[in-house]
């Protein structure tokens, strides 16, 4: 039982190293329950921009065979040679980015950003959270980038992919290394994530918060956290995000709660008390998005809905098909974030009340970008003014 390459498939290790944290990697094609414990895919079929497709095979001796390794994480050297990512979405409200890592292992059963690992010739599913690429020069690469003579300082944005705060920055440091960048450069920064690992770096976001240069937000789906190990198994708990916002905020930086993704059926019903929550440790901005299923998204979200939650999967999709015009998933400018329909335009009102009850969104500032400027090194022609 295994997985067969097609010869023309991306290459998952581009010309570098793999480091296995935790232990051996377990065979990940036939997703036994114990090797898949902790993680959120069911499954771990086959991109789409591969030829062959993976299968899974009962030789009917399984009774008699130890129980499989869990499945440990791999990171993968990413020799990349930029790091801030432009897009041109009329939905978001920032046209750069920077994403240290590609995949995460949070493992959301629910993440839009999955699809991208099929660019890399790896699955969508268990892959995308097991199979974790690292830029180690992430730091080094910024800042020849915002020293060259043609760029022009706008807000950059970190979480909007994969999260920059997941395990793997315990170790490696890139979203430290690059805050420490940032903060030289005066250069403006926003975070969006699901760890409580961001305020290991309020040292540097403190003051740079002091000068309108950073802000953070901090999603919380649920406070229940067997909801949240089911659906965001390595992603830290909700009582610990909701202690993430208050530290953020009692240091001053100004912090959005982002009850997202809105998932009809399931965690719908939480809206008012997760803001509330939020409001209580300190936030001063609210967010939502409805739950998206681009592409392998809503195959593995169906899968993880009939595993875990089988009693309301299909209201689930009921609710959320009525406010995607019928589908898994409209990608419609403008709608792709709220949907619509009744079940949309309900949770839309739902939130604006909230938001008044609560106190949110009274005032928010643009990040300044007046301040950026490359600090000097060595041979630089000195300033006469």
């Amino acid at each position: 039982m295994g997985k067969t390459s097609s010869q023309g498939a991306p290459n998952p290790n581009p010309r570098g190293e793999e480091r296995y944290l935790g232990g051996p990697l377990a065979d990940t094609t036939g997703v036994h329950p114990d090797a898949r414990r902790g993680r959120g895919a069911v499954s771990n079929a086959a991109g789409r921009y591969e030829s062959t497709s993976r299968h899974a095979l009962d030789d009917g001796w399984d009774n008699l065979d130890e129980p499989p390794p869990p499945l440990r994480t791999m990171m993968i050297r990413d020799s990349t040679r930029t790091v801030i990512a432009r897009n041109d979405s009329p939905d978001v409200g920032f046209d750069r980015s920077i994403n240290p890592y590609r995949g995460c292992e949070h493992g959301c059963t629910y993440c839009f950003a999955r699809p991208t690992h099929t660019y890399l010739g790896m699955s969508a599913g268990l892959d995308f959270e097991s199979r974790i690429l690292y830029k180690p020069d992430a730091a080094a690469l910024l800042e020849r980038e915002l020293r060259a003579p043609k760029y022009r300082c706008a807000p950059i944005m970190m979480g909007t992919n994969t999260d920059p705060y997941q395990p793997a920055e315990r170790h490696y440091k890139l979203t430290r290394g690059i805050l420490g960048v940032l903060q030289r450069f005066n250069h403006p920064i926003g975070f969006l994530t699901k760890s409580a690992l961001i305020t290991r770096d309020i040292d540097i976001l403190a003051p740079m918060a002091t000068e309108n240069l950073a802000r953070a937000a901090v999603s919380v789906t649920t406070l229940d956290p067997h909801l949240a190990r089911q659906m965001e198994p390595r992603a830290s708990t909700p009582a610990r995000r909701i202690e993430a916002i208050r530290l953020l905020s009692a240091a001053g930086i100004p912090t959005t709660v982002m009850f997202a993704p809105v998932i009809p059926g399931l965690n719908d019903h939480e809206m008012e008390s997760v803001l509330e929550a939020a409001r209580a440790a300190g936030a001063v901005a609210a967010g939502y998005v409805l739950l998206r299923l681009p592409l392998e998204v809503k195959d593995l979200f169906q899968e993880w809905l009939a595993a875990e939650v089988p009693d309301r999967a299909r209201r689930v999709m009921s609710l959320l098909r009525s406010a995607r015009n019928g589908k898994d998933y409209d990608a419609k400018w403008r709608e792709r974030q709220l949907g619509n329909g009744p079940i949309a335009e309900a949770t839309a009102a739902r939130f604006q009340l909230a938001v008044r009850r609560f106190g949110f969104n009274r005032e928010r500032r643009a990040l300044d970008v007046t301040k950026f400027r490359p600090p000097q090194q060595a041979g630089d022609q000195l300033a006469l003014f």
